[in-house]
C-alpha cells in the first residue's frame, strides 16, 4: 500500500511517533520516498509517499528515496516525467544506496535514530561548493575599479567640452563636472590612505 502524506508524519512524536515505532518494529514501513514540492493541485507542499509491506518482508530495513529535486518547473504547478519516475522506480527495484539519492537504513540505524524517518537523516544531498580564489576575484575587482575609473575620467572629458545653451542647462552642467570631480578627488584620497597604511 503507498500512502501521499506531508513530511510531518515522517518526524512529529506523541501518537504518530507511537504508531511509526510500532509499524517499524513490525517491519511494514518497506520505502519512504520524499516528492517534490508543488506536484498536487490542493497544495504546494512537498509531500511524501510512504510504501506499507507486510507480507515476504525478512528484514525490518526502509529504502529511502529524495526525490525531491525530480521535477520540471511548471508556472502554476510542477511536473514529473518519465524520466523521474523511472528514476524513483529503479531505485525502488534494486533497494540498494544510491549517492546523494538513496539509502537502505538497516533497523538499528532507524532505531538510533528515535524512529524518526526525516529524509534528510539518512540521504545526503549536500553539495559542496567549488573553492573561491581568492586572488582571481581581487584581481577581477581592481580590473572592474580600473574600468570604472577609466570610465569616469572619459565622461568628465566628455563633459567638460559640452556648452550650455541658457543658464539653467549650464548650471546642471557645472554641478555635474563637479559632483564626478569631487568623486574623483575622494578616490584618490582614499587611495592615498590606502598606500599610507
Amino acid at each position: 500500500m503507498a500512502i501521499v502524506l506531508p513530511h510531518g508524519v515522517l518526524f512529529r512524536g506523541n501518537a504518530e511517533g507511537k504508531i511509526r515505532q510500532k509499524l517499524l518494529e513490525d517491519g511494514a514501513i518497506n520505502t519512504v520516498i520524499g516528492m517534490p514540492a508543488g506536484i498536487f493541485y490542493n497544495t504546494s507542499i512537498p509531500t511524501t509517499v510512504i510504501i506499507l509491506k507486510k507480507k515476504d518482508r525478512e528484514k525490518r530495513d526502509v529504502l529511502f528515496i529524495d526525490a525531491s529535486k525530480e521535477f520540471t518547473k511548471g508556472k502554476a504547478q510542477n511536473t514529473m516525467n518519465d524520466e523521474h519516475l523511472d528514476k524513483i522506480l529503479e531505485a525502488y527495484m534494486k533497494r540498494e544506496t544510491i549517492d546523494k539519492f538513496a539509502h537502505l537504513a538497516a533497523f538499528d540505524e532507524i532505531k538510533e535514530n528515535d524512529f524518526n524517518l526525516n529524509i534528510p537523516r539518512y540521504v545526503d544531498t549536500f553539495e559542496e561548493e567549488e573553492p573561491i580564489d581568492l586572488g582571481e576575484v581581487t584581481a577581477e575587482i581592481a580590473q572592474i575599479t580600473k574600468e570604472i575609473k577609466n570610465s569616469q575620467e572619459l565622461l568628465l572629458e566628455m563633459l567638460q567640452n559640452l556648452v550650455g545653451n541658457d543658464e539653467e542647462s549650464k548650471v546642471e552642467l557645472q554641478s555635474a563636472i563637479s559632483n564626478l570631480m569631487e568623486e574623483g578627488m575622494e578616490k584618490i584620497a582614499e587611495d592615498g590612505v590606502k598606500s599610507e597604511k
